[in-house]
């Protein structure tokens, strides 16, 4: 029986192609294709004992065990899973590593019970790989960076340009010490793909938010991150006000809301006070003890304020955090770099910054 094979193409993740990724769900975690469902064909404990037996007894001996493993009613289980995920997708494609055994298997057995779908030449490390490259392309591409104090709202702008690309949103990270989600950090891999789907298609002039190499667990990558840093710049200049306002509605009223969706109303109140005591509390070092207590008791106080319906409290902590430590550390960087700056093309406020990016782009 010919077991049809699809190139590793851009285009399946273009055209959001639904994927069955069979490998281990220890692999899928570290990092799947875009549009990829988990349908192992041997879970994480399968798949170590045949590691194991491929390592000391080699190959055959390796997949006999597989046999062994994943038969009966086991493989009755896997195959149905498959099927019902083809039932309701049936453009979907089979993907596993290397495009090798395993999602060969998991057509053999989908082809025996009259299914008949294709898999990835070269599986997951193929599609990487171009993956990847479309990024490294796109540090080629004219960028333009947006920079200003932290509360500016610059992802807000970003995100009103059909070329703006939300680095914050493929990490599932805000960017600083207080931006982590309900949801765990995206994975290294997972980041790199987001991205680089959002790249599919842009082959033109770029808008990206200045960011610090890292962003939650996600590094951006190497090329593209030296990119940006010698791409022009705006920046976006807004009273103090208006800022807490921002900040307000991102770090305390959004993440209340996650929080709350995902854990329920008193857990989710519960940890979403626990993550901003320990974001601030991450700053010691840098805030000194006398400034971190202060903090620590206003932001104390602005939580009963909160629990009492007055979330505007929490600006009392936010205001001096701002003043006291994120300005003063931003401005430090603008000094410090003077010399190397890259072109700044407009200064001003948020409308003004908006349009400026329109009218580069276009």
């Amino acid at each position: 029986m010919t077991l049809a094979t699809v190139p590793a193409s851009l285009n399946l993740i273009a055209k959001e192609t639904p994927l069955i990724d069979v490998r281990a769900p220890v692999e899928f975690i570290q990092g799947g294709l875009p549009g990829a469902v988990n349908l192992p064909l041997m879970v994480d404990d399968e798949r170590h004992h045949v590691g194991i037996a491929y390592k000391q007894q080699g190959q055959q001996a390796a997949i006999g065990l597989g046999e062994r493993l994943v038969s009966g009613k086991t493989k009755q289980a896997r195959v149905a899973a498959w099927q019902a995920y083809v039932v309701s997708h049936p453009e979907a494609i089979i993907y596993c590593f290397r495009g090798g055994l395993r999602s060969q298997i998991a057509q053999q057995w989908l082809a025996e019970s009259g299914i008949s779908r294709p898999r990835i030449d070269g599986g997951w490390k193929a599609l990487r790989q171009r993956l990847c490259q479309r990024i490294d392309e796109a540090s080629n591409q004219p960028m333009l960076v947006v920079a200003g104090l932290t509360g500016c709202a610059k992802t807000m702008l970003i995100n009103q340009l059909s070329n703006g690309i939300d680095l914050e949103a493929f990490a599932n990270h805000k960017g600083s010490a207080f931006g982590r989600q309900p949801e765990e950090p995206t994975t290294q891999i997972n980041f790199e793909h987001a991205l680089a789907k959002r790249l599919i298609g842009l082959s033109g002039k770029l808008v990206i938010e200045d960011e610090s190499r890292q962003i939650g667990n996600a590094n951006i990558p190497l090329p593209f991150w030296q990119a940006m840093q010698r791409a022009p710049r705006i920046r976006i200049e807004m009273p103090l006000d208006w800022r807490l306002e921002q900040l307000r509605r991102d770090y305390i009223e959004a993440l209340e809301r996650n929080y709350i969706a995902r854990y329920g109303q008193q857990e989710g109140w519960r940890r979403m006070q626990r993550q901003l005591a320990n974001a601030l509390e991450r700053l010691a070092k840098r805030l000194g003890n006398a400034r971190l207590q202060r903090l620590q008791r206003l932001q104390a106080m602005a939580f009963g304020a909160h629990a009492r319906g007055n979330i505007q409290a929490h600006e009392a902590w936010l205001a001096p955090l701002l003043t006291e430590y994120y300005d003063p550390l931003y401005r430090y960087h603008l000094e410090k770099n003077r010399d190397s700056r890259p072109m700044q093309l407009h200064v001003g406020d948020w409308e003004s910054c908006l349009e400026a990016a329109k009218q580069w782009s276009t």
